[in-house]
């Protein structure tokens, strides 16, 4: 009889070999983030007695109580700070300024006693401050949903 012949055909031969798995080592990247030339701060605009209606805050009038507690606590060098308003609203304001000036601007706002407009004191208060506005900005939506 003939022999049976083979039906599947032999394994392919290959010359050229499978990568290697190379050796597990563990991924660590470090990233440094450069210091941001600006800083920003958000402002609130109150008044002692919650029994009077509030004021609304426009550009202009931020600005001057802003020249006012600078010139108050630092003189014509704080009168001197350059400030960029972002946005003003009824709640609350946005500025910014260059970064080497936060601490020197926080104090002033913080130490500001106010200006009186005839009938009540209006006073600013400095609700956040940071060189990353993103994560300012989360904070503040952080403390609408946990409460003030």
């Amino acid at each position: 009889m003939t022999e049976a012949m083979d039906l599947d055909p032999p394994p392919p031969t290959s010359t050229t070999s499978l990568p290697k798995p190379k050796t597990s080592k563990p991924l660590l990247t470090t990233l440094t983030l450069p210091t941001p030339p600006f800083s920003y701060a958000n402002l609130t605009f109150l008044t002692p007695s919650p029994s009077t209606t509030q004021q609304q805050l426009d550009p202009l009038l931020l600005k001057s109580y802003l020249t006012s507690a600078l010139s108050q606590f630092l003189g014509q060098t704080g009168a001197a700070i350059p400030i960029d308003i972002l946005q003003v609203g009824p709640a609350s304001s946005w500025v910014r300024l260059p970064r080497p000036d936060l601490a020197a601007f926080t104090a002033a706002i913080a130490s500001f006693s106010g200006l009186n407009n005839g009938k009540e004191k209006l006073v600013l208060r400095v609700e956040a401050a940071g060189d990353f506005l993103g994560a300012l900005v989360g904070r503040g939506e952080e403390r609408e949903i946990w409460g003030k």
